[in-house]
């Protein structure tokens, strides 16, 4: 019982790390908060590692300490130093407040709603990971700054891989595996291409990349 508390009590530090992400004033702030935020995963896939008795978990918890706390804050932290006109964060924190509190209601309410025997235990968290992915897009559409997109990404599948934690921690590593490289690569081939872009036009500005539009 107390492994099942300690999850879902990890799942809520999620909420908290998400705003910062997406309410922090710089890059590197928010890669930073990120990084944090996927440590926080870690040990929830310890904590439910320990309580499913799935060995399995103990590979993702390994596996998302080097790719997501690690890599991908490198990578951004990075990125960021080696590009100009990217836009400084002025809006206020109250809508993204708003809006995630109101993603978590509508996540409880499915939930609940739902008979889930596989995790009922963990249907706190499991609301949690399902907001966690709105969280993400809400990210990708109030943030000016595109590499603030790309963590937008990285919030969404971090929903994701805790749904399916939660849904399937008998999944064989090889699943695990395959999450870690995607969500790396991707992040890799989304900064190569902002690279470019700031190349050319000198900015990461969404609302200055009127060239770009057809």
């Amino acid at each position: 019982m107390n492994n099942i508390n300690l999850i879902n009590s990890l799942s809520g530090l999620l909420i908290l790390t998400s705003l910062l992400v997406i309410e922090a004033k710089t890059l590197r702030q928010s890669a930073i908060q990120y990084g944090i935020q996927s440590f926080v995963l870690v040990l929830i896939f310890l904590a439910l590692a320990v309580t499913t008795h799935a060995e399995q978990l103990y590979l993702w918890a390994a596996s998302a300490f080097v790719t997501k706390a690690l890599l991908v804050p490198y990578i951004l932290a990075r990125a960021e130093k080696s590009m100009e006109g990217q836009p400084a964060s002025t809006s206020k924190p109250w809508p993204s407040i708003i809006l995630a509190g109101l993603s978590l209601v509508v996540a409880f309410t499915v939930i609940n709603s739902l008979n889930l025997q596989i995790a009922a235990e963990f249907k706190p968290a499991l609301a949690v990971s399902i907001a966690h992915f709105f969280f993400g897009q809400l990210c990708i559409l109030t943030q000016k700054n595109m590499l603030k997109q790309v963590l937008g990404f990285c919030l969404m599948e971090n929903g994701s891989h805790l749904t399916l934690a939660l849904l399937a921690y008998n999944a064989p590593e090889l699943v695990e595996v395959g999450i870690a490289t995607d969500a790396v690569f991707g992040v890799i081939i989304m900064v190569i291409l902002l690279v470019q872009i700031n190349k050319s036009l000198h900015t990461l500005d969404v609302t200055e990349l009127k060239s770009l539009k057809g």
